[in-house]
């Protein structure tokens, strides 16, 4: 068994090595991860059987010099053979689709709106629905499995769905109700555990020492990582902000407190007061970010005042974890800047030892950073071990 832990992170070591700095030839590889040429070309040579890696036509650009060129590597994305990864977020509205590359990048992307959240077939719906995109989006390419993400407690060593307030979900076993359905492999986990683990694979290298990521949708949650390793606790129950306490709100929240994080800050409470207010009809987040872009005060003053109480509790958890960025998912800021500065200024007046407004970020995926993401819990364990693939 220590041979083979051995040798799976050997093939992590040279899978991530290229995945930061490929195209590169077997020669740089050795230099980049430490390994003797004769482990990299072991591995490279596995590692190209199992569909990951490719040789690219011509030689390395770094001097070849005389005698045989050094042919470079990248991850397989290419359209003939690379392989792909399924990805699946579950939000409460919608659940949205994706396939992604080995390096994260979106090919194709499909909504399915949720007629009733709380309906007893969701789940089977869900993976009818998942079942036709992936038929009208087949182009015969490798299907590594599917990684899916969504709100609540999660526990991703069983796929199983722990709760799922919204959704009405109790203990539903996720993962294996989607390989019955799909005959694919499924990995599940929490939506932001999902976007630490892609910000630390694809996104700033500063994630891999340490991060925080704050999800504010109509879920509430968070993720915590040190040393590229995302925190789960006993049961895998971490991360379960909801109740943080706000300073300065006085929102009343169903746990009988006020001012909770979800109560003050979630699209749910967002949506009804900008319905309350009389600035949009309905109880839609992007319908109030559309407003506010068309220049309505009111809407751009609503979303300052959340993304205000966003800031002052970021400002709380950025004391306890100093960590070396913490990346916000909330609507308004990925899709204007203004927004984002709102919080890092309200986190910034509060918090006692936050300093640098820059460590306070936007996911790098931007808009698209949930159907990444989703894609990413399966693809995160790949990179850790390749192995399982051959």
């Amino acid at each position: 068994m220590a041979g083979d832990s051995r040798a799976a992170a050997n093939a992590a070591a040279v899978l991530r090595t290229v995945l930061e700095h490929g195209p590169v030839a077997r020669s740089g590889i050795a230099g980049l991860c430490g390994l003797s040429p004769a482990a990299v070309s072991r591995q490279t040579t596995g590692l190209l059987r199992a569909g990951l890696l490719r040789e690219l036509p011509g030689p390395a650009s770094e001097g070849a010099g005389a005698g045989r060129p050094r042919i470079p590597l990248d991850l397989h994305t290419g359209p003939v053979g690379g392989p792909v990864a399924v990805g699946l977020h579950i939000g409460v509205p919608l659940s949205t689709f994706s396939l992604v590359d080995l390096r994260g990048h979106l090919l194709a992307r499909r909504a399915f709106p949720h007629r009733d959240p709380r309906s007893p077939g969701l789940s089977r719906d869900i993976a009818a629905q998942l079942g036709a995109f992936l038929r009208e989006f087949d182009t015969g390419r490798p299907l590594l499995g599917i990684g899916a993400a969504l709100g609540g407690w999660v526990r991703p060593g069983d796929g199983t769905v722990v709760r799922h307030e919204a959704l009405g979900w109790r203990d539903l076993p996720l993962a294996a109700e989607l390989t019955d359905a799909l005959d694919l492999p499924v990995s599940v986990d929490n939506h932001a555990r999902a976007v630490a683990h892609a910000e630390m694979l694809f996104g700033r290298p500063e994630a891999r020492r340490s991060l925080v990521h704050l999800f504010i949708g109509n879920v509430v949650d968070a993720a915590f990582a040190i040393e590229g390793t995302v925190h789960q606790g006993p049961g895998a129950a971490a991360g379960d902000v909801a109740h943080l306490p706000v300073p300065g709100s006085e929102a009343p929240c169903t746990c009988g407190r006020t001012g909770c994080l979800q109560a003050t800050a979630s699209d749910t409470a967002l949506g009804a007061e900008a319905v309350r207010r009389g600035i949009v009809p309905d109880p839609s987040v992007p319908l109030l970010v559309d407003a506010a872009a068309t220049g309505d005060p009111r809407a751009d003053r609503l979303l300052r005042e959340r993304a205000r109480a966003v800031g002052r509790a970021a400002a709380l958890l950025l004391d306890v974890l100093n960590p070396a960025v913490m990346v916000v998912t909330e609507l308004s800021s990925l899709l204007h800047d203004g927004y984002l500065d709102e919080i890092r200024e309200a986190a910034a007046a509060l918090s006692r030892v936050h300093r640098d407004p820059g460590r306070i970020v936007s996911p790098y995926a931007g808009p698209a950073v949930l159907p990444g993401a989703a894609a990413t819990v399966l693809l995160h364990p790949l990179f850790r071990d390749p192995s399982r693939l051959r």
